[in-house]
């Protein structure tokens, strides 16, 4: 087993790097992503300035949800690598202090799974089929299922057992994704051998899938699919942790997390998660808790338009949530399963009092192919880079996207025909789907080896004169497997390592200075900016004026975003800016206090350090 950091806080204000592995790197040049490609790139990732690597599913899956319908919790598939590809993956991240998380996905499993099988076979009534959640279907012959409820991925939640035993088996997502009976001791017990499996090869925590929804409740009398999309949005909403809901939030969910924790706890130092779990904020606190996972993603921030005062409510409560739970903020401007921010603020704002709001205005722009109204990247990408750096100046943990620190924006030209999204198939195309920010990297200028992804550039010798100028490999082989679109190469690695304003250098500077000069206390004071421009401190009050958001954190750093589209005067204490998110801000001392002042250019952040 690796040799553990001491410091068992070392998560709360890191920076953690998802990879999505299937599109990171692809070693054996096959046009899917592999373990050994991520160990291939440690090199890259270190020099970035992580703090850790989360890993989404690298399990055996038929791929039917992108990795997320697990057959086997406590292996490698083999298209990926092996156990043996996994160890020496961890063993190279952690000589660059580089520590693992992974994913678990306990609210659901792969219909491939060995314990589903023998349960469709074993029938009704059977001990086997007491692990998932089967129900015997309406009507004189049980053809019609339990109830009407709709799955997340659109269509029946409910699927037949396929053995004409009237018998239908409950799936909150696809119907390849059968949910777990989490009243099942059996499957209690199997996720903790799972957690203790990868906790004892060397991972340092967990990110977990679907976390609100694992425990559930199908006693009858069960509502109607339209009573039940009034008591989701009433349990998605503050005020409402009484009411009882069959599936979301359910207090006994807690129960599960205290269990994992004393098994986290034996661990030094403790082993940590962070819980995706959709719930009213009022109840993230319980998620985040030192009794359960220790984390819990906040996703307002990556709800917000570019809008100061969006961010401002959002950053405000997501601290006074976490100040509840002893636990740290979680910062998150795109990950696997939404649209790229850099696409999302070269959009108009959008309504997104909730998330069904945002997810249909963003699917409603993706099926225009982003032409109603058309994208403007460059306003998108400089938005992108101001709010990234005023995330990082925040105090808590970041979580980055692979791609986002190249500036990607969501790749929207997949043909119907090679979306893999169980969410684009389930409604005939009414929801684009993820796939969009899940397309390969690319790490290479040229298109070869589909733009470097397939490519094994690090680790290769040049044979037979088979290599580009730089002594690169260049190998030939299958496609990607989601098509690059040929513009993919101005966002290559390979030409923003050249370039010293890019989108990659960027990112380096901003993350080595967060990491050099910030804080470890977890503290931040608003400041207001008046009808004259003068800096007030007023603690929890408003820090706005005309667009302007601006904290400081101890130490005597400042940070200012300007989210209007024209540059503004603010004044600030005299210091010097050491980043901006745009090449034409000031780098020099500022005025006085309270008497000088810097014109901060439109929809830009930039960090003071005052003298």
């Amino acid at each position: 087993m690796l040799q553990r950091n001491p410091d068992a806080d070392w998560w709360r204000q890191a920076v953690i790097y998802q990879i999505y592995p299937r599109s990171f790197a692809d070693a054996n040049n096959d046009g899917l992503g592999d373990l050994k490609g991520v160990t291939s790139r440690v090199d890259y990732l270190a020099s970035l300035g992580v703090d850790a690597v989360w890993l989404s599913p690298f399990y055996p899956s038929a791929l039917k949800d992108g990795g997320y319908d697990v057959a086997d919790y406590r292996n490698v598939d083999p298209r990926l690598g092996t156990m043996d590809d996994f160890d020496e993956m961890l063993e190279a991240l952690s000589e660059v202090n580089i520590k693992v998380m992974v994913d678990i996905v306990p609210n659901h499993c792969s219909d491939d799974h060995p314990w589903f099988q023998k349960a469709l076979k074993a029938g009704k009534g059977s001990k086997e089929r007491e692990k998932f959640i089967f129900r015997d279907g309406l009507g004189p012959d049980k053809s019609e299922p339990p109830t009407d409820w709709q799955c997340a991925f659109g269509g029946s939640a409910w699927s037949p057992s396929g053995f004409n035993d009237g018998q239908f088996y409950y799936h909150m997502f696809d119907s390849s994704q059968p949910d777990w009976n989490w009243d099942n001791t059996e499957v209690r017990d199997d996720f903790l051998y799972t957690l203790k499996f990868w906790a004892d090869r060397g991972v340092a925590g967990f990110r977990i899938d679907v976390a609100h929804a694992l425990v559930k409740d199908m006693s009858e009398p069960l509502p109607d699919w339209e009573e039940l999309k009034e008591k989701t949005r009433l349990k998605l909403t503050n005020g409402y942790s009484h009411l009882v809901h069959p599936y979301m939030d359910r207090d006994e969910v807690q129960d599960v997390y205290r269990d994992w924790r004393k098994l986290f706890n034996q661990y030094e130092p403790p082993l940590f998660a962070v819980a995706e779990c959709w719930v009213a904020p009022d109840r993230k606190p319980l998620y985040a808790s030192s009794e359960g996972l220790g984390q819990a993603f906040s996703f307002d921030m990556m709800l917000c338009n570019f809008d100061a005062g969006e961010f401002r409510t959002c950053i405000k409560k997501s601290i006074e949530d976490c100040e509840k739970a002893g636990s740290s903020n979680t910062w998150v401007l795109s990950n696997h399963d939404e649209i790229r921010h850099v696409t999302r603020y070269a959009l108009p704002n959008v309504a997104n009092a909730n998330y069904t709001e945002f997810d249909d205005a963003f699917n409603a722009y993706k099926r225009s192919q982003f032409l109603e109204p058309p994208l403007d990247l460059e306003q998108g990408l400089k938005r992108a880079r101001a709010a990234t750096l005023m995330m990082l100046g925040l105090p808590g943990s970041t979580y980055i996207y692979q791609g986002e620190e190249l500036g990607l924006p969501e790749v929207i030209e997949i043909p119907g025909s090679e979306r893999q999204d169980p969410h684009f198939h389930r409604t005939k195309g009414h929801c684009p789907g993820r796939d969009g920010c899940r397309v390969p990297l690319p790490w290479s200028a040229s298109p070869e080896a589909n733009f470097g992804f397939s490519s094994d550039t690090f680790t290769a010798r040049p044979t037979n004169g088979n290599s580009n100028a730089n002594g690169h490999m260049r190998l030939t082989g299958p496609k990607a497997h989601l098509p690059q679109p040929d513009w993919m190469s101005k966002f290559s690695v390979e030409s923003e390592e050249l370039e010293p304003e890019s989108s990659l250098n960027f990112y380096r500077r901003a993350l080595k200075m967060r990491k050099q000069l910030l804080p470890n206390v977890e503290q931040l004071d608003w400041v207001e900016h008046s009808a004259t421009g003068a800096v007030n401190e007023i603690g929890n009050g408003v820090g706005l004026q005309d667009g302007i958001l601006h904290f400081r954190r101890p130490g005597g750093w400042e940070i200012i975003l300007n989210a209007n589209a024209q540059a503004c005067h603010v004044n600030l204490p005299k210091g010097k800016i050491v980043i901006s998110s745009s090449q034409d801000a000031c780098k020099e001392v500022v005025g006085e206090a309270l008497g000088g002042g810097v014109l901060v250019p439109g929809e830009t952040t930039i960090w003071l350090k005052a003298n």
